[in-house]
């Protein structure tokens, strides 16, 4: 199982990297919004921030969730390897609660003001693009990692079962962030099976009772059975703004400024009561 720890890295970022120029492509072709800034002023900021949080990545936790899981294997450690369940039905369980797991996290980084100071880096984007996808603040990055890992331990989730869940992650959030115009009817049945692009386009906006809902990443149910979905924005999606209204402007854009996030206020007469700390 060691040569899966060795497959993972090169795995990931060979899928990431070829899936992610392809949306750049697509959405460079046929875009489904204009974007304020242009990639040139954009992307060095938003591939900056996702390069540092690999490399901390790589330092802190450098087995990741996958050797969490081979160590939970090799102890006989989590619910799983108790239960001694069938390969085929602990690893689309490990699949499914591993997803269902992202999906309140993420409510609780909205929820909770500390924890929303760091999240909100990712928002105060103010274009929606498949950048965007990777613009986390890299403590966010690594503490959502030791839940993760802590999660795969308690279950004792097999380790294909969490590679194939950490690629599936990483290929949907590439996607589901890209500025891309699907065909309504297609994006109608798509958003039944994945979250689409305007599912998740919705999530960005600066009202904030469309921020609080399409929590999902990959899988869409999880939004509709705890009474989070949103179909579509007030506004539509070409005219609803995207961004912080709190937090706009260049500086959002910029590598120094966005890492220093968490630490800045917002104004007093713009800043959400129930979030900003």
């Amino acid at each position: 199982m060691n040569e899966l720890l060795e497959l993972e890295a090169p795995l990931r970022l060979g899928i990431f990297a070829g899936l992610f120029a392809l949306v750049a492509l697509w959405e460079w072709r046929a875009p489904r919004r204009s974007c304020k800034w242009a990639r040139r002023r954009r992307w060095p900021g938003n591939l900056g921030v996702a390069l540092l949080s690999t490399l901390l990545l790589r330092l802190v936790t450098p087995a990741a969730a996958v050797g969490a899981a081979l160590l939970a294997a090799e102890r006989g450690w989590g619910l799983f390897q108790q239960l001694e369940l069938p390969p085929g039905v602990a690893f689309v369980a490990s699949v499914l609660l591993l997803d269902l797991l992202i999906y309140f996290q993420h409510r609780v980084f909205h929820r909770v003001p500390l924890l929303w100071r760091l999240h909100r880096m990712h928002h105060s984007d103010p274009d929606f693009d498949v950048s965007t996808a990777v613009r986390f603040h890299p403590l966010e990055i690594l503490l959502s990692m030791g839940i993760k890992m802590a999660a795969v331990l308690l279950l004792g989730a097999p380790a294909t079962a969490v590679l194939v869940f950490e690629l599936l992650l990483n290929a949907t959030s590439v996607f589901n962030h890209g500025n891309l115009r699907l065909p309504e009817g297609v994006d109608r049945w798509l958003r039944l099976l994945i979250v689409t692009p305007d599912m998740h386009r919705v999530h960005h906006s600066v009202r904030h009772e469309e921020t609080d809902s399409n929590f999902g990443f990959s899988i869409p149910w999880w939004d509709r059975l705890f009474g989070s979905y949103r179909a579509q924005p007030a506004g539509g999606h070409e005219g609803m703004r995207i961004g912080l209204t709190e937090f706009s402007g260049e500086r959002e854009i910029r590598l120094a400024d966005m890492l220093l996030q968490p630490l800045r206020s917002a104004p007093a007469q713009s800043a959400s009561p129930t979030r900003d700390a």
